[in-house]
This record gives structure tokens, C-alpha cells and sequence, in this order.
């Protein structure tokens, strides 16, 4: 009998101290009923203590000993695909410690029986033995009852934790394909503006690029951001694109201010509006008007289709990143939808 706690939890699924005491009791209470040719209440009160005191002195015997032996056989059989064997091994040997017990003790104690004129095969017969293996076995189906389902929730928990780990590289592989994609978009403007501004404006853009990045940083620690988040960084990736585009790029916003705490994946509002912006002429005469607004809880983002006349090389990751993200993370996923001279994505606001 393991005398800490956590062996016994460990070895047994759980702390069965209470268990062994309800259990003991039971079994010897039941036992003596069987082997006793007389109902206990029919006997002298003497020789039905004794009578319970054998059973008692049995049962304890038994059960400690078949404990000791399905610990044995867990250290031994600790994988589920042995339990078919462990679970045979297992009740052989209940079988055989009981038999074994009631024999021998049935032996030393028979000179004792004789004096309080019990007879002396009573614990020996068939029938007796038979019933109480069965109630031994039922029991004991207890500990493998509890010990089975602990083990199921573990390796549920276990599946899911390396699931979790699956993911979260999956997403950190995602996100860290990101801040390149956003980097190399941003140095290709910083050029355009260096050509044709002035060298402040090129700096105050460096400026701005600069705490862009800060919060990109912080982003990359985490999974899904509020929207009011989200907005703000959109809102300071815009403000660096008027450096170069001017009054020929707007964003109307129609935001409530309810859906400012639920969340969505990290730049996911950026890479739309940085979408837009590449792949559509952006003119005083074809200025780019983009429209961000909540629709049946979800953050759509859409414009009127003004592709430029040299198509823009894509590198596939705005919009195939996103829904990657999303798609590790929830069962919704964006939509994406092309309708007449209309492009809109609808992007799940998450809780």
C-alpha cells in the first residue's frame, strides 16, 4: 500500500484510501452471507462476530494483494494497447489469489472453525468461491473504470496540447511572413517618395514607418488583437500611404463603437487596404476609395476594381495568409467576394 498521495494517484487514477475502506467492508459483509449456512442475524453473537471476522480477515487479504498485483501490472502494461493483455492477466489473478486465500486460509483457520462448530469446507466450496470472484471482479472493474478514463483524459489533453504547439508554429510561420511582405512594400514606397519629394518628407515617412513597426512587433506576440487595435495600426499604415498618394486615396470608415473589443487576426485589416493599393489605380483622376464597415459581424473591407494597366506581380501572401491564420484558429473563415466592379473581403470578428 503506498503511503503518499501522489503514488497512489499516479499508480491508481486516484486516491483510494475511502474507496479501500468502503470497498474491504462491503466485500466482507457480503461474503460472510454467502459462506454462512445461517442468516447472521440467526447466529450466537459471538460466532457471528467471529464469522464476520474471518471474512473481514479475508477480504483484506485479497485485496491488498490483488492492489499490489494491478499496480504490477500497470508499471508493466502501461500503454493502452497492452490493456486487452493487462485486463486478463489481471482478473486470472484475482481469480487465483482468491481461490489461493481461501484455501490456505481456510487450512490454518479449520481447527478453529471446528471448536465453534462451523462446518469445515465452508470456505472451500465452488459456489461460494464463485460468487465472491465475481464481486471481487466487480469491484475491482472500479480501478480500471477510473484508472481507464483518467488515462483518456490525459491523452486527450496531451493530443490537444501538441495540436496547440502544431498551430502556434504554424501561425508563427504565417505572421513571420508578414512583416517582410509589409517591409518590402514599404521600402518601395520610401523610394517613390525619395524621387519625387522632398527629403523631409521622405524622412517624416521613416518616422512614421518607424512606429509602424513597433506595433508590428508587438503583434507578432499574439493571435488575434482587438479591433479598436487593429484600426489604430490600419489608420497609422494609411496616414504613411497619403504621404505618397495624397487626397487620391481615402478610407471611409462606418465603425460602431460596440465592435471596437471583439478581435481579429493582426494586420489582417492592413494587408486589404495595402491589397487595394497595389493592385488598383490610385489617380486624381481615378482616385481609390476604399470603404471599411461591420455587416453581420464581420469587418468588411471593400472598393470599386480599377486594376492597373501593368499588372502588379503578386506574392500570394495578403489574402492566402489571412485566411490561413483565420482557418488555425476558427471555424470562420473570410470572404472573399469579386461582384460586378466591386472587390470585398469580409473578415469573421471573432470573441
Amino acid at each position: 500500500m503506498f503511503l503518499n498521495k501522489n503514488e497512489r494517484i499516479q499508480y491508481l487514477g486516484f486516491d483510494d484510501l475511502r474507496f479501500v475502506a468502503i470497498g474491504i467492508l462491503f466485500i466482507s459483509i457480503v461474503s460472510d452471507y454467502i459462506v454462512s449456512d445461517l442468516s447472521i442475524y440467526q447466529l450466537p453473537f459471538k460466532l457471528a462476530v467471529f464469522s464476520w471476522s474471518v471474512s473481514l480477515f479475508f477480504s483484506i487479504t485479497n485485496w491488498f494483494t490483488i492492489r499490489a498485483v494491478l499496480i504490477s501490472l500497470r508499471k508493466r502494461y502501461p500503454s493502452f494497447k497492452d490493456d486487452t493483455k493487462r485486463i486478463l492477466l489481471f482478473f486470472l489473478a484475482i481469480v487465483s489469489i482468491v481461490v489461493s486465500v481461501d484455501f490456505f486460509g481456510g487450512k490454518m483457520l479449520l481447527g478453529i472453525f471446528r471448536y465453534f462448530g462451523e462446518p469445515a469446507n465452508r470456505i472451500t466450496q465452488p459456489k461460494d468461491l464463485a460468487a465472491i470472484i465475481v464481486i471481487t471482479t466487480m469491484i475491482m472493474a472500479i480501478y480500471e473504470a477510473v484508472y481507464y478514463y483518467v488515462r483518456l483524459k490525459e491523452s486527450v489533453k496531451k493530443e490537444e496540447q501538441s495540436k496547440q504547439i502544431i498551430i502556434q508554429a504554424q501561425l508563427d510561420a504565417l505572421k513571420n511572413q508578414v512583416s517582410p511582405h509589409f517591409l518590402f512594400n514599404s521600402l518601395n514606397t520610401l523610394c517613390d517618395i525619395i524621387d519625387h519629394d522632398s527629403k523631409e518628407d521622405a524622412k517624416g515617412f521613416v518616422n512614421n514607418l518607424s512606429d509602424v513597426y513597433r506595433f508590428i512587433l508587438e503583434a507578432e506576440k499574439t493571435n488575434t488583437i482587438s479591433l479598436k487595435k487593429e484600426i489604430k495600426f490600419t489608420k497609422s499604415y494609411i496616414y504613411i500611404q497619403l504621404e505618397r498618394f495624397g487626397e487620391n486615396l481615402k478610407v471611409n470608415w462606418n465603425i460602431s463603437e460596440d465592435k471596437l473589443e471583439t478581435m481579429i487576426v493582426p494586420m489582417s485589416l492592413q494587408l486589404l487596404i495595402e491589397n487595394a493599393i497595389k493592385h488598383n489605380v490610385v489617380s486624381i483622376s481615378n482616385p481609390l476609395i476604399i470603404t471599411v464597415e461591420i455587416a453581420n459581424d464581420y469587418l468588411v473591407v471593400r472598393n470599386k476594381i480599377q486594376l492597373k494597366s501593368t499588372k502588379v506581380p503578386s506574392t500570394k501572401i495578403g489574402l492566402q495568409n489571412i485566411k490561413k491564420r483565420y482557418s488555425l484558429i476558427s471555424d470562420k473563415l473570410p470572404i472573399i467576394e469579386e461582384i460586378s466592379d466591386e472587390f470585398k473581403v469580409s473578415l469573421p470578428l471573432l470573441t
